[in-house]
């Protein structure tokens, strides 16, 4: 069948570099990596950007690694999103998740490009930066990972079927690779618990956090709060992985959802969108749009909305809280000691 023939070829594909190490490139900095097995959204962007804000105060300058997936006009090599300091370049040139990174986390790098490793190194030799945070990088085993932190949900490798027929990248035994397993809606007992089911020696548990909803600067006199305190009826919209999470979380923080607008991952806003949000508003006498941070960066691009609309930003917790922390001291023992050599 061919999920067993997928299956099959990743596999491969990680031995031919295991049994290869000249082949996997190592940058000269730590490498955090944060991905999942599984195609679409288990919480990885909220982690990385966790992750960076935490180097960030340690004193470091990370930058984030990613492979800017789904962009409009992508460069030929590594595109420098963001230096740390400024956003370099907008959301079709860059990505929506990339550009969501580089306005959560101001005071890490964002470079994007397909080759990792030419992407660190530009990295550090140009922006200065001390450690890398890559982003969905666990099949990525080309770039040398001094810590890979494997993100899930409940169950989800167990259940999981392996690409074309489910959504596992691939085999479900490759999560004993991980040095780290999250799961996202797991306590840190549960998470240990499925983390020893698949040998990996670290674990947490992580829950999905709706932030305050932050309004867009054309309608910065809006108070949200407000609104939602006295129930006013508010249209919510996302472009992502699992639409319905965010929806059941707007609805569980108090807000009146008079219509949910699900749409496909990573999807583009086109004027014709914006046209029939604006319909949905008048025609429910909605006071306010509700979005994902990875669709305003991209509804922004359409300015001036005709309606008002505001962002709910999706950040992570992890428990144990100390969990970030021993990864960044373990990817710096590690590289340390790896020096001159692949892992």
């Amino acid at each position: 069948m061919l999920d067993h023939l997928y299956r099959h070829l990743m596999r491969a594909r990680r031995g031919w570099y295991a049994r290869r190490p000249e082949a996997v490139r190592r940058l000269a900095h730590p490498v955090i990596a944060v991905g999942n097995l599984s195609v679409g959204g288990t919480g990885k962007t909220p982690l990385v950007a966790a992750i960076a804000e935490r180097l960030v105060a340690l004193g470091e300058r990370p930058a984030i690694l990613s492979r800017g997936y789904g962009r409009r006009r992508p460069a030929r090599g590594p595109l420098v999103v963001s230096d740390g300091v400024q956003i370099r370049a907008g959301v079709a040139e860059a990505g929506d998740e990339p550009s969501l990174l580089a306005r959560l986390v101001p005071g890490a790098a964002v470079v994007v490009g397909a080759n990792r490793y030419a992407s660190g190194q530009l990295a550090e030799a140009t922006l200065g930066c001390t450690v890398h945070v890559l982003d969905d990088g666990f099949q990525h085993v080309r770039l040398a990972r001094d810590v890979d932190v494997l993100v899930t949900t409940p169950g989800e490798i167990m259940a999981g079927r392996v690409l074309p027929f489910g959504r596992l990248r691939e085999g479900a035994e490759a999560a004993g690779l991980a040095d780290a397993l999250v799961v996202v809606g797991a306590s840190a007992e549960a998470a240990a618990a499925e983390a020893r089911q698949w040998g990996v020696e670290a674990s947490c548990g992580a829950a999905r956090v709706l932030g305050r909803a932050v309004p867009d600067i054309e309608h910065a006199d809006l108070d949200p709060d407000r609104l939602r305190e006295t129930h006013a009826p508010v249209v919510a919209i996302a472009g992502i992985a699992h639409p319905d999470r965010f929806f059941d979380g707007l609805r569980a923080e108090g807000w009146t959802l008079v219509r949910t607008l699900p749409l496909s991952d990573h999807h583009w806003f086109t004027t014709a969108d914006v046209t029939r949000i604006a319909a949905v508003v008048r025609d429910t006498g909605a006071r306010l749009v509700l979005a994902t941070g990875k669709d305003v960066v991209k509804l922004e691009t359409l300015r001036p909305l005709p309606f008002p609309l505001a962002t709910v930003p999706l950040t992570i917790t992890v428990d144990p809280a100390t969990a970030i922390d021993a990864w960044i001291a373990q990817a710096r023992r590690r590289h340390g000691a790896s020096r001159g050599g692949a892992r």
